[in-house]
């Protein structure tokens, strides 16, 4: 199953909202967010037979990958080696037996959703994400209060277009369970990404798409604070952030400098959540741009003596001639002394 396409049986399942959230929702609108959270019934068995599908699809993808890997390590001057065309027909036939499944699933249970989720799952997954879609706007008339399919939905239409329409189903699946964070994530990439796209269809002008991006990001970091994807997606979006706008020099420096601060907490905040050198020394790069954005020079040489991986050395390399570069200029240049009248 793709892990981008969310389907409602397997992401709504393993969604689990921390206590603390809980119990603010409780608390709030006085009502269990698992009442919100649509959940097939396990015992269902209609459900039991889809699970058994859905384990040969996973276990279709691992086949395939194996397959990959093994041809991959063969020479392919061999004689013996299979040919492109034979390979390509063995997955197919192999993705054809997991479709099959599906399809007499479906056949059967026609009026069951979470088997046209999973379907359409597979067949993004595989490529044909037309079909995907067309599974998925007939399921989302089946149930349109199932949130996971709007926003597989918009997911889709963010991927192959019509982009326009990825918007209003992400605002149906957040209207529809405002506490999943993945379907506020997913609007806020899109806009970030898509701002022209997003400038049309919230009539707004580009600062106003990046401070809705930047709003929507902050809300999911509120929905879940220790999750370094989203943490990392929002500091990132500072960078389309403008300054406030100032009249005189003294108020156009204090607002750069306020909104470097906040990038800078961002970033502050994804560093510690980072689980690996790579993700960290990739952050130090951040924070020396708005260092160097800002004019501290030091801090920034500070952050890049922190990157060592090799994966970033061409970015450190870069941002170190940014420095040379720019503290040069920053330094007035004084004027030689004239030479004393004879």
């Amino acid at each position: 199953m793709s892990d981008l396409l969310v389907g409602a049986l397997s992401v709504l399942l393993a969604t689990n909202q921390p206590a603390a959230l809980s119990n603010y929702v409780v608390g709030k609108v006085g009502v269990d967010p698992a009442v919100i959270v649509s959940r097939p019934d396990e015992k269902d068995p209609r459900y039991l037979e889809l699970q058994v599908v859905m384990e040969d699809d996973d276990a279709s993808d691992t086949e395939i990958e194996a397959w990959i890997l093994e041809r991959r390590a063969m020479d392919p001057t061999d004689p013996r080696s299979e040919s492109e065309l034979a390979f390509r027909q063995r997955i197919e036939v192999r993705n054809q037996k997991v479709a099959d499944a599906y399809l007499a699933l479906m056949k059967k249970y026609p009026d069951y959703v979470p088997v046209r989720n999973a379907y359409a799952s597979f067949l993004a997954e595989t490529g044909d994400e037309p079909g995907a879609i067309e599974i998925l706007e007939k399921a989302s008339e089946m149930n349109p209060r199932d949130p996971a399919v709007w926003n597989n939905l918009a997911n889709l239409y963010g991927h192959i277009g019509p982009v326009a329409r990825a918007f209003p189903a992400y605002e149906k699946a957040i209207e529809l369970n405002p506490y999943e964070p993945v379907y506020r994530y997913n609007l806020a990439t899109v806009v970030f990404l898509f701002r022209k796209d997003a400038m049309e269809y919230y009539r707004c002008d580009e600062q106003a798409v990046f401070d809705r991006a930047l709003a929507m990001y902050k809300e999911v970091r509120r929905l879940r604070p220790h999750n370094f994807r989203y943490a990392f997606d929002y500091a990132q979006t500072y960078y389309g952030v403008k300054p406030s706008p100032s009249d005189t020099p003294e108020g156009k420096r204090l607002a750069e400098l306020k909104l470097a601060a906040a990038a800078r907490t961002g970033w502050l905040e994804a560093l510690e959540l980072s689980d690996n050198p790579v993700d960290r020394e990739g952050i130090f790069l951040h924070l020396a741009r708005w260092n160097i954005r800002t004019g501290e020079f030091e801090s920034a040489r500070t952050n890049l003596t922190l990157v060592t991986n090799e994966v970033h050395l061409d970015v450190k390399k870069r941002l170190e001639r940014n420095i040379a570069e720019k503290s040069a200029a920053a330094v007035p240049v004084v004027a030689p002394a004239p030479a004393p009248a004879p």
